[in-house]
């Protein structure tokens, strides 16, 4: 793709993006549907502990089963370092 097929996908994605955020109407965000009720509203505590605390936990949680029921046997290094190389061999004449 050269830089002026790139420049004018950009161009047309920037564009249907801006058009898009103008022709939202966050206005009709006030006004109530029909058997709508909305609860109270979170603290930042709640907010924190239920956005950012609990998918950590959870994550941790899965990790660690993970790791802790894995049956895998251990995979040794495979490189040279673990290689262990016996002496010369004696010539036979």
């Amino acid at each position: 793709m050269d830089k002026k097929n790139a420049l004018r996908a950009g161009a047309l994605a920037a564009g249907t993006t801006l058009m898009m955020l103008l022709m939202s109407s966050p206005a009709l965000a006030l006004t109530r549907d029909d058997g709508d009720d909305p609860g109270p509203g979170l603290s930042v505590g709640e907010t924190l502990g239920l956005y950012v605390v609990a998918p950590l936990a959870l994550f941790a949680l899965i990790a660690g089963l993970v790791w802790v029921l894995d049956k895998s046997k251990d995979r040794g290094d495979t490189t040279s370092s673990n290689i262990t190389v016996k002496g010369r061999a004696k010539a036979k004449a």
